[in-house]
């Protein structure tokens, strides 16, 4: 085997650990593609159900095998009682994204599926997840507000039920579509913290449901899925700012981040960007709430117009900054924006963990092992001196 590269000190920016069929970015182009088909084509004719099936199965499905998969999601929308029952136990201000973390294992326990390891078997299993992970964010919601959870409408598509289930009243077409369009641009973004997460953790042999668990305590930090949250943090407080030329220099000056600006991968525009800005100023001329997306809007133009002042033309703003505005209109309280995140981003999730759990064994080493470079206390091979305990000062 040949020896390891030796980098350090750069969270593997840059870094190419593995091989994947299932999705691909070119972040100075601003190119996102699944399994071949660019983003920008996914979202303006695909739908979730379609993008899921291509993400687990490497091609689009047939109407045939689209009626299927669909009919196989529907079927397992419905989560085990002893989850909804434990939740009215759990504490009512708890995190959502901690909710949906725990919720996790506990939805393994009712999987017949769960000790098989081949792949029909595994598949089946990302089917559940798929279909249970707006239930579970949805019944969570409501039990958090006194209310009891509804039980799924196999009439409805994807996007519309989970809306259904978190809201008690049927969504209108378009706004269902718009959430739809959502799902897909969110789906999958290739090693990802969160995915590399739930590859790293699928490289022990683990099953789907603790690699899942993992991937949703990674998108539950700031740094990753929380982001939006944090965006919409900021621009609730700068509805009143009137100098937002000013308050962006402000916060460069002093080494504070703006939410929504920057990306690990990405040196140009984020290619979802412009479907979930088209969706935010749609929605805002909707229900008359036009100042979020026009703000938004701004901020975008004078933050660029600063970093590029400064010399960091690279830094753009990111998926989070757009879909921040949207969730908000789409009535998403701010803490539940992660975890609409997490209930698209599981169809990838299971990709990713399909594809490393049968990777082929001359494809890359069975566990994923990095080294690092002890900078600690040293007394040299043999070792620190022991003192006895008495001793010590």
């Amino acid at each position: 085997m040949a020896e390891a590269v030796r980098v350090k000190n750069i969270g593997l920016r840059g870094v190419t650990v593995a091989d994947t069929k299932i999705s691909f970015i070119d972040g100075d182009q601003g190119i996102l593609i699944y399994r071949g088909y660019r983003i920008e084509e996914l979202a303006e004719r695909s739908t979730y159900m379609e993008t899921a099936y291509l993400l687990l199965n490497g091609v689009l499905p047939s109407q045939p095998q689209l009626e299927t998969f669909t009919r196989q999601v529907k079927a397992a929308r419905e989560i085990p009682k002893f989850l909804t029952e434990s939740f009215k136990l759990w504490p009512r201000e708890a995190s959502p994204m901690d909710v949906l973390q725990a919720s996790v294992p506990i939805l393994a326990l009712d999987d017949p599926d769960l000790p098989a390891e081949t792949r029909e078997a595994v598949l089946r299993k990302a089917i559940r997840l798929i279909a249970r992970f707006p239930a579970a964010v949805a019944a969570w919601h409501r039990i958090r507000r006194g209310l009891e959870p509804l039980p799924p409408d196999d009439r409805l598509s994807h996007a519309a039920n989970f809306l259904w289930q978190l809201n008690g009243t049927l969504p209108d077409e378009e706004m269902a579509r718009d959430l739809d369009v959502c799902l897909v641009l969110h789906a999958d973004h290739t090693f990802n913290a969160s995915t590399f997460a739930c590859r790293e953790i699928t490289s022990t042999r683990a099953h789907m449901y603790a690699a899942v668990a993992g991937g949703v305590g990674a998108l539950s930090g700031s740094l990753h899925g929380g982001a939006n949250a944090q965006v919409l943090k900021m621009l609730r407080g700068l509805e009143n700012e009137k100098d937002l030329a000013g308050w962006v220099r402000k916060q460069l000056d002093q080494g504070q981040r703006i939410m929504g600006m920057g990306h690990a991968v990405y040196k140009t525009a984020d290619p979802r960007g412009k479907f979930l800005k088209e969706i935010g100023s749609r929605l805002g001329r909707k229900f008359g709430q036009e100042k979020w997306p026009r703000l938004s809007s701004e901020l975008e133009k004078t933050a660029v117009q600063e970093f590029e002042r400064r010399g960091q033309a690279m830094i753009k703003p990111n998926v989070d900054f757009f879909s921040a505005p949207v969730y908000h209109l789409m009535g998403f309280p701010g803490d539940l924006m992660t975890p609409v995140f997490a209930v698209a981003r599981i169809a990838g999730w299971c990709a990713h963990i399909i594809e490393e759990a049968f990777a082929e064994a001359q494809e890359k080493p069975a566990l994923y092992r990095p080294k690092a470079e002890y900078v600690g206390h040293y007394c040299g091979l043999t070792g620190c001196s022991y003192e006895p305990l008495e001793m010590r000062q």
